[in-house]
């Protein structure tokens, strides 16, 4: 079982940000934990579609102000297809909620990986 959530979870990874391989720079534990228990448990959940769960992700990062886990969450949402305008749109709505200063920081995130000039979608 444990295998196969390993798996799964670096299937996901590889969904989430075009690298199967991308908490291999992390001690074996959390490595561990991160594919078998988050991207291959967690993630994997049937009630919530995978946007839904990135979006949520990106809010709560948003609200922690985690802006280097922010980079990785707010380009996974990319690509999977959130459009920008709605992480735009999720920014401001958190910024009334867990302040001012937490936005700010979410937004230079987002503009560092997905720049506001740029006509991806």
């Amino acid at each position: 079982m444990t295998d196969d959530r390993k798996q799964k979870g670096r299937e996901l990874l590889d969904k989430l940000c075009g690298n199967p391989n991308g908490v291999d720079g992390l001690p074996q534990n959390l490595r561990d934990y991160s594919l078998e228990h988050l991207f291959g448990r967690v993630w994997q959940g049937e009630d919530l579609e995978l946007k839904e769960r990135s979006l949520i992700t990106c809010t709560i990062l948003t609200a922690l102000a985690r802006e280097p886990e922010q980079h990785f969450h707010f380009a996974a949402a990319k690509r999977l297809g959130v459009p920008r305008e709605k992480l735009v749109e999720m920014i401001a709505h958190t910024a009334h909620y867990a302040g001012w200063p937490n936005a700010m920081g979410a937004m230079r995130s987002l503009n560092k990986v997905w720049p506001e000039d740029t006509d991806e979608s």
